[in-house]
């Protein structure tokens, strides 16, 4: 019942319980009272007695018992929504507000009640948040010192002579240079993540000739993975007129960051990492395959969540930020495509995702005349 019809119904009888109380004396009154060819008894006069009090008491009965509905519908609920805001003044959360009533006041406690989770999801959100940029920070400052540590240790190898013949130097610069490129890696992965939180991507979609778009990224990415002294295969299987609409840079950086994936964590003495393109329908389908240490099964559901590493990258020097693969993922869903992984824990892991085809819709010519 709602809450106005409640007050409504003890308004009227709050008002109209005096009236029928006077009447009712007023026709006892003339009745008995005032009635000349009646007389009045000691006990006629106690029944009178006894039918007054027993009014009085039937008017003080019902006035408590709307007084203890009114009660339980508007003061209890108020009471307890009262306690409920002392409880998130004090920052405590873990609470619940428990409202039986379907009028205005218990849809207000309900209200309060969703207010209150949406505040626990938040705070535990925030927390979340928090934690994982701590740990982020952590990886940053791991990740950036591993390299430049490594960076002064040949330069300074260079300067002291230690490089004493043309191969070593050649070896020295070729390790500079690949350490230079995971710090300027690191810091656009870092540079596109705080993008993503403020969902400020810039793409720039085109069409895109999937064999030659292709090629070029393999070969690319083949000149850092020589210097790395891993083998690089690349396969096309579609057509030479294929077209993609999608964002060339974007694409580029999906590649580079599951090719610098697969290489940080090769743990083969020759390591091979195999490119191929397939045609998956109306979807092209890129495969990337490497033969590194693979990911267990425990972990492959969760590689794609931001900032989730396996415990063998945690144990692992090379560390790692986190978001390399959720970077990935972002990219791709965003394209209308989907990312998948398979993996054998020694064996190796493959990425796959695909992109939709690019299709021109030509119209009859009977149409086009019309």
């Amino acid at each position: 019942m709602k809450l106005r019809t409640k007050l409504g119904i003890a308004f009227v009888t709050f008002s109209l319980l005096p009236v029928l109380f006077t009447l009712l004396l007023l026709f006892m009154g003339r009745f008995f009272l005032m009635n000349p060819f009646m007389s009045y008894s000691k006990e006629v006069r106690a029944l009178l007695v006894q039918m007054l009090m027993l009014a009085i008491c039937m008017v003080v009965f019902i006035c408590a018992a709307l007084t203890v509905w009114v009660y339980r519908s508007v003061l209890q609920p108020l009471g307890k929504l009262q306690e409920a805001t002392r409880q998130i003044r004090d920052g405590n959360l873990d609470f619940t507000l428990e409202v039986e009533e379907e009028d205005e006041i218990g849809q207000l406690c309900q209200d309060f009640e969703e207010m209150r989770i949406r505040l626990k999801e938040n705070a535990e959100e925030k927390l979340q948040y928090d934690t994982e940029s701590k740990e982020l920070i952590s990886n940053i400052s791991h990740d950036l010192k591993t390299p430049i540590t490594a960076i002064k240790g040949y330069v300074e190898g260079i300067m002291d002579g230690v490089a004493s013949s043309p191969e070593k130097l050649e070896k020295y610069i070729r390790t500079i240079y690949n350490k230079a490129n995971d710090m300027d890696r690191l810091i656009d992965e870092l540079t596109f993540y705080s993008k993503i939180d403020t969902n400020k991507i810039p793409y720039t979609f085109s069409k895109i000739n999937v064999d030659s778009y292709f090629h070029d990224c393999a070969e690319e990415v083949g000149i850092e993975m020589e210097s790395r002294g891993i083998e690089l295969g690349y396969f096309n299987y579609v057509g030479t007129d294929v077209v993609v609409i999608a964002d060339a840079e974007q694409i580029k950086r999906v590649i580079n960051n599951i090719v610098s994936n697969s290489v940080k964590y090769m743990d083969k003495e020759h390591g091979v990492i195999n490119i191929r393109i397939r045609d998956a329908g109306d979807f092209i389908q890129v495969e990337i395959e490497d033969n590194g240490r693979g990911i267990g099964a425990r972990d492959l559901p969760y590689i794609f969540d931001r900032f989730y590493r396996t415990d063998s990258s945690r144990n692992s020097a090379q560390g790692g930020s986190g978001i390399g693969l959720s970077i990935v993922r972002k990219i791709i869903e965003d394209h209308g495509g989907r990312i998948w992984a398979t993996s054998r824990e020694g064996v190796g892991t493959e990425m796959n995702f695909v992109l939709r085809k690019y299709q021109e819709v030509i119209l009859d010519e009977q149409d086009s005349d019309h």
